[in-house]
Protein backbone atom coordinates (compact mmCIF):
# COMPACT_ATOMS: atom_id res chain seq x y z
CA UNK A 1 0.00 0.00 0.00
CA UNK A 2 1.12 3.70 -0.80
CA UNK A 3 2.03 5.91 1.74
CA UNK A 4 -0.74 7.94 0.39
CA UNK A 5 -3.40 5.00 0.78
CA UNK A 6 -2.10 4.48 4.41
CA UNK A 7 -4.86 4.49 6.80
CA UNK A 8 -5.11 7.19 9.08
CA UNK A 9 -5.56 6.13 12.93
CA UNK A 10 -5.95 8.82 15.66
CA UNK A 11 -5.68 6.79 19.03
CA UNK A 12 -6.68 9.55 21.49
CA UNK A 13 -5.46 8.67 25.46
CA UNK A 14 -1.63 7.60 25.78
CA UNK A 15 -2.49 5.56 29.14
CA UNK A 16 -1.55 1.73 29.38
CA UNK A 17 -4.36 1.29 26.56
CA UNK A 18 -3.46 3.73 24.46
CA UNK A 19 0.22 3.52 24.40
CA UNK A 20 -0.34 -0.41 24.18
CA UNK A 21 -2.30 -0.18 20.93
CA UNK A 22 -0.03 2.32 19.47
CA UNK A 23 3.16 -0.41 20.17
CA UNK A 24 1.08 -3.02 17.79
CA UNK A 25 0.02 -0.56 15.40
CA UNK A 26 3.09 2.04 14.91
CA UNK A 27 4.64 -1.49 13.33
CA UNK A 28 1.97 -2.04 10.86
CA UNK A 29 3.19 -0.22 7.37
CA UNK A 30 -0.49 0.00 6.11
CA UNK A 31 -1.33 2.40 8.96
CA UNK A 32 -0.74 5.79 9.99
CA UNK A 33 -1.13 5.68 13.20
CA UNK A 34 -1.05 9.07 15.72
CA UNK A 35 -1.68 9.14 19.71
CA UNK A 36 -2.80 12.20 21.29
CA UNK A 37 -2.42 12.25 24.89
CA UNK A 38 -4.00 15.22 27.14
CA UNK A 39 -1.08 15.32 29.78
CA UNK A 40 1.86 17.62 29.21
CA UNK A 41 3.96 14.86 30.90
CA UNK A 42 3.52 11.53 32.57
CA UNK A 43 2.74 12.11 36.52
CA UNK A 44 4.04 9.42 39.79
CA UNK A 45 0.20 8.73 39.84
CA UNK A 46 -1.94 5.69 41.20
CA UNK A 47 -1.66 2.78 43.09
CA UNK A 48 0.41 0.81 41.16
CA UNK A 49 0.04 -2.49 39.38
CA UNK A 50 0.08 -6.48 39.74
CA UNK A 51 -1.03 -7.27 36.08
CA UNK A 52 -2.36 -10.80 35.97
CA UNK A 53 -1.88 -13.76 33.60
CA UNK A 54 -4.33 -13.03 31.41
CA UNK A 55 -2.50 -8.99 31.11
CA UNK A 56 0.62 -10.54 29.93
CA UNK A 57 -0.49 -12.61 27.20
CA UNK A 58 -2.21 -9.89 25.87
CA UNK A 59 0.91 -7.73 25.92
CA UNK A 60 2.94 -10.53 24.29
CA UNK A 61 0.00 -11.14 21.76
CA UNK A 62 0.68 -7.64 20.82
CA UNK A 63 4.52 -7.31 20.92
CA UNK A 64 6.73 -9.57 22.95
CA UNK A 65 8.57 -6.15 23.65
CA UNK A 66 5.49 -4.20 25.49
CA UNK A 67 5.93 -7.69 27.90
CA UNK A 68 9.63 -7.34 28.09
CA UNK A 69 9.46 -3.50 28.96
CA UNK A 70 6.78 -4.18 31.50
CA UNK A 71 9.33 -6.56 33.33
CA UNK A 72 12.41 -4.32 32.91
CA UNK A 73 10.49 -1.87 34.74
CA UNK A 74 8.91 -3.91 37.17
CA UNK A 75 9.70 -5.31 40.95
CA UNK A 76 9.82 -9.18 40.73
CA UNK A 77 7.39 -10.80 43.40
CA UNK A 78 9.99 -13.37 43.99
CA UNK A 79 11.69 -15.83 41.53
CA UNK A 80 11.28 -15.76 37.47
CA UNK A 81 9.57 -18.51 37.70
CA UNK A 82 7.69 -19.22 41.19
CA UNK A 83 4.29 -18.28 40.96
CA UNK A 84 3.26 -15.80 42.69
CA UNK A 85 -0.39 -14.61 43.77
CA UNK A 86 -2.27 -11.66 45.70
CA UNK A 87 -3.46 -12.84 49.32
CA UNK A 88 -7.04 -12.48 50.63
CA UNK A 89 -7.36 -12.64 53.62
CA UNK A 90 -10.06 -12.20 56.40
CA UNK A 91 -8.92 -9.17 59.19
CA UNK A 92 -12.41 -9.50 60.89
CA UNK A 93 -14.55 -11.68 62.51
CA UNK A 94 -14.42 -15.48 63.87
CA UNK A 95 -12.80 -16.51 60.89
CA UNK A 96 -9.48 -13.47 61.33
CA UNK A 97 -6.41 -14.77 60.07
CA UNK A 98 -7.70 -16.96 57.28
CA UNK A 99 -6.86 -16.71 53.97
CA UNK A 100 -10.12 -17.07 51.50
CA UNK A 101 -8.52 -16.29 48.26
CA UNK A 102 -5.21 -16.70 45.41
CA UNK A 103 -5.60 -13.89 42.78
CA UNK A 104 -3.42 -12.90 40.13
CA UNK A 105 -1.15 -16.20 39.53
CA UNK A 106 1.38 -15.60 37.28
CA UNK A 107 4.88 -16.73 36.44
CA UNK A 108 7.21 -13.72 37.92
CA UNK A 109 4.67 -11.68 38.45
CA UNK A 110 5.55 -7.99 39.11
CA UNK A 111 4.11 -4.88 40.57
CA UNK A 112 4.80 -1.57 39.00
CA UNK A 113 4.26 2.24 39.22
CA UNK A 114 2.16 3.21 36.26
CA UNK A 115 4.30 6.54 35.08
CA UNK A 116 7.15 3.38 35.15
CA UNK A 117 5.24 1.36 32.55
CA UNK A 118 3.83 4.70 30.63
CA UNK A 119 7.58 5.87 30.17
CA UNK A 120 8.87 1.55 29.19
CA UNK A 121 6.04 2.05 26.25
CA UNK A 122 6.55 5.31 25.46
CA UNK A 123 10.18 4.21 24.69
CA UNK A 124 8.89 1.60 22.04
CA UNK A 125 6.65 4.20 19.75
CA UNK A 126 8.01 6.50 17.43
CA UNK A 127 8.56 9.94 18.85
CA UNK A 128 6.92 11.67 16.19
CA UNK A 129 3.86 9.16 16.84
CA UNK A 130 2.79 10.93 19.87
CA UNK A 131 1.54 14.72 21.19
CA UNK A 132 1.43 15.59 24.32
CA UNK A 133 -0.71 18.36 26.23
CA UNK A 134 -3.71 17.43 23.21
CA UNK A 135 -6.73 17.23 25.47
CA UNK A 136 -9.87 16.28 23.21
CA UNK A 137 -12.47 18.82 23.35
CA UNK A 138 -14.88 17.40 20.54
CA UNK A 139 -15.92 15.06 17.95
CA UNK A 140 -17.34 15.24 14.42
CA UNK A 141 -17.40 13.52 11.09
CA UNK A 142 -18.17 14.88 7.82
CA UNK A 143 -18.38 12.85 4.02
CA UNK A 144 -16.09 14.61 1.48
CA UNK A 145 -16.43 15.37 -2.10
CA UNK A 146 -15.75 11.47 -3.18
CA UNK A 147 -18.09 10.58 -0.35
CA UNK A 148 -15.14 9.28 1.97
CA UNK A 149 -16.13 10.12 5.79
CA UNK A 150 -13.35 11.67 7.59
CA UNK A 151 -13.38 12.07 11.32
CA UNK A 152 -12.46 15.25 12.90
CA UNK A 153 -10.41 16.07 16.52
CA UNK A 154 -10.62 19.13 18.03
CA UNK A 155 -8.31 20.23 21.12
CA UNK A 156 -8.67 22.60 23.86
CA UNK A 157 -5.81 24.39 22.69
CA UNK A 158 -7.47 25.44 19.21
CA UNK A 159 -5.31 22.63 17.55
CA UNK A 160 -7.26 20.02 15.21
CA UNK A 161 -6.61 16.90 13.63
CA UNK A 162 -8.14 14.13 10.88
CA UNK A 163 -8.43 10.65 10.49
CA UNK A 164 -10.03 7.84 8.60
CA UNK A 165 -10.38 6.10 12.20
CA UNK A 166 -11.09 7.57 16.26
CA UNK A 167 -9.79 4.59 18.39
CA UNK A 168 -10.92 6.43 22.00
CA UNK A 169 -8.32 5.86 25.19
CA UNK A 170 -9.94 8.57 27.33
CA UNK A 171 -10.57 7.23 29.98
CA UNK A 172 -13.34 7.13 32.45
CA UNK A 173 -14.61 10.60 31.62
CA UNK A 174 -14.11 10.28 27.55
CA UNK A 175 -15.30 12.82 25.50
CA UNK A 176 -15.25 9.52 23.08
CA UNK A 177 -17.72 7.95 25.13
CA UNK A 178 -19.73 10.90 25.11
CA UNK A 179 -19.72 11.52 21.52
CA UNK A 180 -20.61 7.77 21.05
CA UNK A 181 -23.75 7.30 23.37
CA UNK A 182 -24.66 11.22 23.76
CA UNK A 183 -24.16 12.96 26.49
CA UNK A 184 -27.71 12.53 28.54
CA UNK A 185 -27.30 8.84 27.84
CA UNK A 186 -27.73 7.31 31.49
CA UNK A 187 -24.59 5.13 30.94
CA UNK A 188 -22.72 8.12 29.40
CA UNK A 189 -20.97 9.64 33.55
CA UNK A 190 -19.11 7.90 35.73
CA UNK A 191 -20.84 6.22 38.46
CA UNK A 192 -20.27 5.45 42.13
CA UNK A 193 -22.92 3.55 43.39
CA UNK A 194 -21.59 2.26 46.46
CA UNK A 195 -19.78 5.10 47.46
CA UNK A 196 -16.50 3.92 47.61
CA UNK A 197 -13.20 6.11 48.93
CA UNK A 198 -10.05 4.85 48.35
CA UNK A 199 -7.96 6.41 51.19
CA UNK A 200 -3.96 6.09 50.88
CA UNK A 201 -0.82 6.71 51.05
CA UNK A 202 3.33 6.49 49.49
CA UNK A 203 5.75 6.07 52.03
CA UNK A 204 9.43 4.87 51.64
CA UNK A 205 9.39 1.18 51.75
CA UNK A 206 12.59 1.49 54.57
CA UNK A 207 10.15 3.76 56.51
CA UNK A 208 7.40 0.82 55.84
CA UNK A 209 9.15 -1.45 57.40
CA UNK A 210 9.30 0.12 60.63
CA UNK A 211 5.77 0.48 60.74
CA UNK A 212 3.95 -2.63 59.61
CA UNK A 213 4.75 -6.68 59.09
CA UNK A 214 7.57 -5.96 56.73
CA UNK A 215 6.42 -9.45 54.77
CA UNK A 216 3.74 -6.84 53.27
CA UNK A 217 6.69 -4.65 51.64
CA UNK A 218 7.30 -7.50 49.19
CA UNK A 219 4.05 -9.25 49.01
CA UNK A 220 0.47 -7.32 47.76
CA UNK A 221 -2.37 -8.11 50.19
CA UNK A 222 -5.82 -7.73 50.45
CA UNK A 223 -7.39 -7.57 54.26
CA UNK A 224 -10.77 -7.77 54.44
CA UNK A 225 -13.44 -6.38 56.78
CA UNK A 226 -16.67 -4.47 57.01
CA UNK A 227 -15.49 -1.39 57.53
CA UNK A 228 -13.16 -1.32 54.93
CA UNK A 229 -10.58 -3.44 53.45
CA UNK A 230 -6.45 -2.88 53.27
CA UNK A 231 -3.80 -3.82 50.73
CA UNK A 232 -0.46 -2.60 49.58
CA UNK A 233 1.40 -2.57 46.93
CA UNK A 234 5.21 -2.44 46.24
CA UNK A 235 6.78 0.17 43.84
CA UNK A 236 9.37 1.74 42.23
CA UNK A 237 11.67 -1.05 42.63
CA UNK A 238 10.90 -1.95 45.52
CA UNK A 239 11.74 1.99 46.91
CA UNK A 240 8.30 2.96 47.78
CA UNK A 241 5.10 1.14 49.17
CA UNK A 242 1.49 2.00 48.37
CA UNK A 243 -0.89 1.11 50.81
CA UNK A 244 -4.89 1.98 51.42
CA UNK A 245 -8.11 1.32 52.81
CA UNK A 246 -11.09 1.01 50.64
CA UNK A 247 -14.30 1.96 52.26
CA UNK A 248 -17.53 1.20 51.19
CA UNK A 249 -20.15 4.72 51.78
CA UNK A 250 -17.79 7.04 52.61
CA UNK A 251 -18.66 9.25 50.18
CA UNK A 252 -21.81 9.43 51.27
CA UNK A 253 -20.79 10.88 54.35
CA UNK A 254 -18.65 13.37 52.47
CA UNK A 255 -19.09 16.77 53.67
CA UNK A 256 -18.11 19.92 51.66
CA UNK A 257 -17.46 17.68 48.94
CA UNK A 258 -14.65 15.68 51.31
CA UNK A 259 -14.84 12.38 52.33
CA UNK A 260 -14.31 12.06 56.57
CA UNK A 261 -11.07 11.24 57.63
CA UNK A 262 -9.53 8.04 58.03
CA UNK A 263 -10.47 6.80 61.70
CA UNK A 264 -7.93 4.17 63.01
CA UNK A 265 -9.82 3.61 66.12
CA UNK A 266 -12.88 2.37 64.07
CA UNK A 267 -10.45 -1.14 63.01
CA UNK A 268 -9.69 -1.71 66.80
CA UNK A 269 -11.70 -5.22 66.31
CA UNK A 270 -9.69 -5.67 62.24
CA UNK A 271 -6.39 -8.07 62.76
CA UNK A 272 -3.20 -6.04 64.37
CA UNK A 273 -1.45 -6.33 61.01
CA UNK A 274 -4.29 -4.63 59.51
CA UNK A 275 -4.07 -2.08 62.03
CA UNK A 276 -0.76 -1.26 61.15
CA UNK A 277 -1.38 -0.51 57.62
CA UNK A 278 -4.82 1.63 58.75
CA UNK A 279 -2.88 3.79 61.31
CA UNK A 280 0.43 4.35 58.76
CA UNK A 281 -2.51 5.07 56.20
CA UNK A 282 -4.18 7.73 58.29
CA UNK A 283 -0.98 9.74 58.94
CA UNK A 284 -1.28 10.98 55.80
CA UNK A 285 -3.99 10.95 52.72
CA UNK A 286 -2.67 12.55 50.39
CA UNK A 287 -3.08 10.28 47.78
CA UNK A 288 -6.24 9.76 48.36
CA UNK A 289 -9.33 8.88 45.55
CA UNK A 290 -12.86 8.30 44.83
CA UNK A 291 -13.52 5.00 42.93
CA UNK A 292 -15.64 5.35 39.89
CA UNK A 293 -16.89 2.80 37.23
CA UNK A 294 -19.35 3.07 34.22
CA UNK A 295 -22.37 1.40 33.83
CA UNK A 296 -22.81 -1.00 30.53
CA UNK A 297 -22.86 0.87 27.35
CA UNK A 298 -24.85 -0.31 24.43
CA UNK A 299 -22.47 -0.10 22.30
CA UNK A 300 -18.15 0.22 21.81
CA UNK A 301 -18.45 1.47 18.52
CA UNK A 302 -20.12 3.21 15.92
CA UNK A 303 -19.12 3.77 12.04
CA UNK A 304 -15.23 4.98 12.57
CA UNK A 305 -15.29 5.77 15.95
CA UNK A 306 -14.68 2.67 19.06
CA UNK A 307 -13.76 3.81 22.78
CA UNK A 308 -11.62 1.34 25.01
CA UNK A 309 -10.26 0.75 28.01
CA UNK A 310 -11.62 2.65 31.07
CA UNK A 311 -13.70 4.54 28.43
CA UNK A 312 -15.46 2.06 27.50
CA UNK A 313 -15.90 -0.27 30.60
CA UNK A 314 -14.39 1.24 33.31
CA UNK A 315 -14.30 -0.92 36.46
CA UNK A 316 -13.75 -0.57 40.44
CA UNK A 317 -10.19 -1.87 41.18
CA UNK A 318 -11.32 -4.54 43.56
CA UNK A 319 -10.85 -7.95 40.88
CA UNK A 320 -7.51 -6.00 39.82
CA UNK A 321 -8.24 -6.48 36.16
CA UNK A 322 -9.04 -2.87 35.66
CA UNK A 323 -5.38 -2.94 33.03
CA UNK A 324 -5.76 -5.71 32.24
CA UNK A 325 -9.21 -5.53 30.46
CA UNK A 326 -7.80 -2.54 28.47
CA UNK A 327 -4.95 -4.23 27.31
CA UNK A 328 -7.12 -7.44 26.15
CA UNK A 329 -8.92 -4.95 24.09
CA UNK A 330 -5.61 -3.44 22.52
CA UNK A 331 -4.85 -6.91 21.94
CA UNK A 332 -8.11 -7.32 20.08
CA UNK A 333 -8.21 -4.25 17.85
CA UNK A 334 -4.53 -4.79 17.34
CA UNK A 335 -5.20 -8.47 15.71
CA UNK A 336 -8.27 -6.79 13.70
CA UNK A 337 -6.63 -4.07 12.22
CA UNK A 338 -4.02 -6.24 10.88
CA UNK A 339 -6.02 -7.73 8.58
CA UNK A 340 -7.85 -3.55 6.89
CA UNK A 341 -6.34 -3.14 4.26
CA UNK A 342 -8.38 -0.26 3.02
CA UNK A 343 -10.15 3.07 4.45
CA UNK A 344 -13.32 1.86 2.99
CA UNK A 345 -16.61 2.81 5.62
CA UNK A 346 -17.03 -0.76 4.96
CA UNK A 347 -14.02 -2.33 6.51
CA UNK A 348 -13.13 0.14 9.18
CA UNK A 349 -16.81 -0.14 10.39
CA UNK A 350 -17.02 -4.00 10.67
CA UNK A 351 -13.39 -4.18 12.28
CA UNK A 352 -14.88 -2.16 15.25
CA UNK A 353 -17.82 -3.67 14.85
CA UNK A 354 -16.03 -7.38 15.52
CA UNK A 355 -14.70 -5.76 18.00
CA UNK A 356 -17.91 -4.48 20.10
CA UNK A 357 -19.12 -8.06 19.45
CA UNK A 358 -16.31 -9.42 20.83
CA UNK A 359 -15.15 -7.90 23.79
CA UNK A 360 -17.88 -6.32 24.85
CA UNK A 361 -19.82 -9.21 27.22
CA UNK A 362 -16.04 -10.13 28.70
CA UNK A 363 -15.13 -6.87 29.55
CA UNK A 364 -18.85 -5.65 30.66
CA UNK A 365 -19.02 -8.94 32.54
CA UNK A 366 -15.78 -7.75 34.94
CA UNK A 367 -16.82 -4.58 35.64
CA UNK A 368 -20.18 -6.55 37.51
CA UNK A 369 -16.96 -8.92 39.09
CA UNK A 370 -15.22 -5.97 40.33
CA UNK A 371 -18.61 -4.82 42.14
CA UNK A 372 -19.11 -7.79 43.59
CA UNK A 373 -15.46 -8.44 44.79
CA UNK A 374 -15.90 -4.70 46.53
CA UNK A 375 -18.86 -5.87 47.99
CA UNK A 376 -17.78 -9.21 49.37
CA UNK A 377 -14.60 -7.72 50.72
CA UNK A 378 -16.75 -5.24 52.96
CA UNK A 379 -19.02 -8.11 54.25
CA UNK A 380 -21.76 -6.67 52.47
CA UNK A 381 -22.81 -9.93 50.05
CA UNK A 382 -24.99 -11.50 52.42
CA UNK A 383 -23.20 -14.09 55.01
CA UNK A 384 -20.45 -15.41 52.65
CA UNK A 385 -18.01 -14.17 55.16
CA UNK A 386 -19.46 -16.59 57.73
CA UNK A 387 -18.46 -19.28 55.31
CA UNK A 388 -14.73 -19.23 54.24
CA UNK A 389 -15.14 -22.20 52.05
CA UNK A 390 -17.73 -20.11 50.02
CA UNK A 391 -15.41 -17.31 50.00
CA UNK A 392 -13.21 -19.91 48.64
CA UNK A 393 -14.72 -21.26 45.81
CA UNK A 394 -16.35 -17.67 44.65
CA UNK A 395 -12.81 -16.34 44.13
CA UNK A 396 -11.28 -19.61 42.90
CA UNK A 397 -13.88 -19.36 40.37
CA UNK A 398 -13.76 -15.78 39.30
CA UNK A 399 -10.01 -15.73 39.58
CA UNK A 400 -9.94 -18.61 36.72
CA UNK A 401 -12.69 -16.24 34.41
CA UNK A 402 -10.16 -13.24 34.34
CA UNK A 403 -6.62 -14.65 35.07
CA UNK A 404 -6.37 -18.16 32.46
CA UNK A 405 -8.72 -16.12 29.60
CA UNK A 406 -8.00 -17.19 26.20
CA UNK A 407 -6.90 -14.11 25.01
CA UNK A 408 -5.82 -15.66 21.76
CA UNK A 409 -8.27 -17.36 21.09
CA UNK A 410 -11.14 -14.01 21.77
CA UNK A 411 -8.67 -12.63 18.74
CA UNK A 412 -9.03 -15.54 16.51
CA UNK A 413 -12.78 -15.56 17.10
CA UNK A 414 -13.10 -11.45 16.22
CA UNK A 415 -10.92 -11.86 13.33
CA UNK A 416 -13.48 -14.73 11.90
CA UNK A 417 -16.40 -12.07 12.76
CA UNK A 418 -14.66 -9.49 10.57
CA UNK A 419 -13.57 -12.04 7.77
CA UNK A 420 -17.05 -13.50 7.28
CA UNK A 421 -18.43 -10.23 7.03
CA UNK A 422 -15.90 -9.41 3.94
CA UNK A 423 -16.85 -12.62 2.59
CA UNK A 424 -20.36 -11.73 2.80
CA UNK A 425 -19.85 -8.00 0.98
CA UNK A 426 -17.47 -10.03 -1.84
CA UNK A 427 -13.63 -8.59 -0.55
CA UNK A 428 -10.98 -10.65 -0.29
CA UNK A 429 -8.33 -9.49 2.36
CA UNK A 430 -5.37 -9.94 3.39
Amino acid sequence: MSEKKRIKIAIVGGGIAGLALAVGLTRKPHLDVHVYEAVPAYKDVGAGLALHLNALKAMTLISPDLRQAYFDKALTMGDEDQEMVTEVILAHGRFQGQRVAELGRAKGRKTVARADLLDAWLALIPADRISFGKRLASIEETVSGDKHRVVHLAFQDGTSATADCLLGADGIHSVTRNYLLGPDHPAAPSKNHDGWQIYRTMVPTEEARRQINPKWTTNVPILLGPRGHVNCIPLNKNTRLSAGVAVRGAVFSAVDGKAPPLDPALYADYSEEAREIVRMVAKDTSASWTAADHDHAPFYARGRVAMFGDAAHAALPFAGNGAAQALEDASCLDALLKHVDSDSDDQIASALAAYDRVRRPRSQAVVDLARKFGRVYAYAEGDMHEDPARMMAFFGEMAAFTNDFDVKGQNEEAVDVFMFDAVSRGEKLN
